[in-house]
């Protein structure tokens, strides 16, 4: 793989990882609600569950789905279902009370997303599977091996993973702004519509 060809993925991957997307739009969300600290399973799920996939379409999965296109079908409505679930949860989240004012009796609020949910997460994901298929057509030699496999997709891993911590960060840095429950509940009903409304490419595909 020459040069020119790694420099032009690299940019992909860049380009790609830090737009708008359902895993920005839902790390942004746990940066909020949760801080950067609490948002590293989420974060690291993200990033490494992306990494595996790309290694897997990389390897051949992406010739088996196009062979089978009942499983893409299969995988593309259970990815707007679960897709739905997440927004609904976060649209009726409720701002975590102070350690002082709980009284045990309150109803739980929403947990952050842990690694192997967000790891899953990515075989439900339009845009990472978009991302994956496209990084392989383009940037992978014909007749490549596994290094060459696992270059792109550690690319990905190395370029993505300050992409996705960005915006975790942008979403800590808006918690203070958001301190007000119901500025709070407007952000994450704003956030759980953008979810949905990133379902339409996939479903009218």
């Amino acid at each position: 793989m020459n040069t020119d060809t790694l420099f032009a993925a690299g940019l992909f991957a860049v380009v790609s990882s830090v737009t708008p997307g359902p895993n920005n739009t839902m790390l942004m969300a746990s940066g909020v609600n949760f801080g950067f600290r609490r948002a590293q399973p989420h974060l690291w799920g993200v990033n490494l569950g992306f990494t595996f996939m790309v290694l897997c379409v990389g390897l051949g999965l992406h010739s088996v789905l196009d062979r089978f296109p009942q499983f893409y079908d299969l995988l593309r409505y259970a990815g707007s279902a679960y897709m739905l679930w997440i927004a609904w949860k976060l649209a009726n989240a409720r701002p975590a009370p102070a350690a002082d004012h709980d009284d045990g009796n309150t109803p739980p609020t929403i947990q952050p997303m842990g690694f192997w949910a967000a790891a899953a997460f990515q075989w439900v994901n339009p845009k990472a599977w978009v991302m994956a298929v496209t990084c392989m057509s383009a940037y992978l030699p014909a007749n490549a091996g596994m290094a060459q496999v696992a270059l792109l997709a550690g690319l990905f891993m190395v370029l993505g993973a300050p992409c996705s911590a960005f915006w975790v960060g942008f979403g800590q840095a808006m918690r203070g702004l958001l301190q007000d429950p119901m500025r709070l509940r407007i952000f994450n009903v704003t956030m759980a519509l953008a979810l949905v409304a990133s379902l339409y490419p996939m479903l009218t595909s």
